[in-house]
């Protein structure tokens, strides 16, 4: 019997919240879960838009994860 294990080598995650302190809470947490896989962060990127019909701002997350083996 053979066993053969692939690891994840890329993982791209896209995060949203309202409030900037939850998007970062949200993201720490996720950082955390992927180091469990041997997952780092390789790039970010992030945006602010606003909902023209509340005016609230919208804050999103572009995370590339990379495995770091």
């Amino acid at each position: 019997m053979e066993l053969h294990l692939d690891f994840i080598e890329d993982k791209v995650e896209i995060f949203e919240a309202n409030e900037l302190s939850k998007l970062e809470t949200i993201i720490q947490e996720k950082i955390e879960q992927n180091k469990a896989l041997l997952l780092r962060v390789h790039h970010v990127s992030h945006q602010v838009t606003i909902d023209p019909s509340s005016g609230r701002h919208l804050y999103s997350a572009v995370i590339h994860f990379r495995y770091k083996g």
